[in-house]
């Protein structure tokens, strides 16, 4: 229980830091394994993702293949490459040894060209090795990059007693069995185990007797994000993977599942600000800046288009000045209004809660628009007629906001359900992207329906 506790409350600071590199510098190797195998692999990665390259270098040597090969998959990317950039073939060899195939084959796919096929020719476990290369053929975006090979799996044919006897070498390869696959002599998976199904079971009842046949999977083929919402749907803890001809071929498990979905949040979360890249703050200038230049060169565009508009309107300033100042809030209620909708409607699609027509999402956002662009529309109108004593400028104003809230509103909802039936991420929706044409569409409207309520 001690360690337990230590694990949680590791906090990472400069004084350890420090000390990890007096130790380093000291050379004290005894010294720092024992200090370091009071801490669990993550926090010692996280130690690592401090220090400079060669003193993490030096410290992967130093340690147990069985706990660098756990540190190396949690460290940072960046500075997993530069670490392996400085460990031979053989070392990365053995230390993918140690990791289960879906680990082992990420690390791989992140080597240079050049010296993914000198690590794998270093791989002397064979059946390791063959199982790796399957993994590599699969797009990492996909069920089957995923995938890991170890699973426990028994025949149909068998007995318990005998399933207990064999599944205890299987096991020995698996972290954490989960579920116990059926399958029959085609190797097609047909049912599933628990434990407890084993246990409780008469020793000579065959395994087709006991075996559950409403099993989840998914195909080699199935997209990775795919795989994501069946897990969750269903509370999955591990899903096998199968063929075309329903060959069990591995299974995901959830910590995969996880790392699928921050990607996809970060990946989500920087469209949204208008980053078309995968880029991190650590990138160089050049990389960030060609993630950001398309939207911001977008937002000016958009800004001159506003420019242009309000220039087409030049007679309606002359005479009714407080038009202009009230362009800001027309603008940014646009703006928001279109990223509040947008991002439901974006939130909706990846949780597979958006049902229902097209038109019934329309219908039911112009209505909720209209309500709160009406209730907005009240207090501005109320406020400009106290303030400057104009009842029709406080009326135009007023029902612009009613109308742009409204067209704001469709835009952001009609958008992001357009580009996900064309198969773009919707995530795209709610940034820049739908900010400034809302902002065009909103201007464009204010300035016409003030026009014709002053008649100008």
């Amino acid at each position: 229980m001690e360690d337990i506790q230590d694990n949680i409350q590791f906090q990472l600071t400069d004084e350890l830091i420090e000390k990890v590199e007096i130790l380093i510098e000291d050379a004290n190797d005894k010294e720092i394994k024992l200090f370091l195998n009071e801490y669990h692999y993550a926090d010692i990665a996280e130690i690592l993702d401090e220090l400079d390259v060669e003193d993490a270098v030096y410290i992967i040597k130093l340690l147990d293949s069985g706990l660098t090969s756990d540190i190396l998959m949690e460290l940072d990317e960046d500075n997993r490459e530069n670490i392996l950039k400085h460990l031979s073939a053989k070392e990365i060899a053995e230390e993918i040894e140690e990791l289960d195939t879906d680990d082992a084959a990420d690390i791989i796919a992140e080597l240079p060209e050049d010296r993914k096929d000198d690590v794998i020719s270093k791989i002397e476990d064979q059946e390791h090795k063959a199982e790796i290369q399957e993994l590599l053929a699969y797009d990492e975006d996909t069920a089957g990059g995923l995938m890991a090979k170890e699973l426990v799996k028994v025949y149909e044919t068998w007995t318990v007693a005998g399933c207990l006897r064999r599944i205890r070498g299987q096991a020995k390869d698996v972290t954490r069995v989960h579920s116990i696959y059926v399958v029959n002599k085609e190797e097609k998976l047909i049912g599933r185990l628990s434990l407890k199904d084993l246990i409780v079971a008469k020793s000579d009842q065959k395994i087709a007797e006991i075996a559950k046949d409403n099993v989840d999977f998914v195909n080699v083929k199935d997209d990775a994000e795919d795989v994501a919402k069946v897990m969750a749907k269903y509370d999955l803890e591990a899903i096998p993977v199968v063929d075309d001809n329903q060959t069990l071929l591995g299974r995901i498990t959830i910590d995969d599942i996880v790392d699928v979905l921050k990607e996809e949040a970060d990946k989500d979360y920087q469209l949204a600000a208008g980053i078309t890249q995968d880029v991190e703050a650590d990138d160089s200038i050049l990389d960030l800046t060609r993630a950001r230049l398309p939207w911001l060169f977008l937002g000016l565009i958009g800004g001159v288009g506003a420019f242009l508009i309000m220039e087409g309107f030049q007679e309606a300033f002359n005479k009714y000045a407080v038009l202009f100042f009230f362009t800001p809030l027309i603008a940014a209620m646009a703006g928001n209004v279109g990223v509040q909708s947008s991002a439901i409607i974006v939130q909706g699609l990846a949780n597979d809660d958006v049902k229902g027509s097209v038109n019934s999402r329309l219908i039911k956002e112009m209505l909720l628009a209209a309500l709160n662009g009406t209730i907005l529309a009240i207090f501005l109108f109320l406020f400009v007629w106290a303030t400057k004593g104009e009842f029709n400028t406080a009326l135009a104003i007023s029902v612009s906001l009613i109308a742009v809230i409204i067209v704001a509103g469709l835009i952001g909802t009609f958008v992001p359900l357009f580009l996900n039936k064309r198969g773009i991420d919707p995530a795209i929706a709610t940034g820049p992207f739908i900010t400034t044409s809302n902002d065009i569409f909103g201007i464009l409207i204010y300035f016409w329906i003030a026009k014709m309520i002053l008649g100008i």
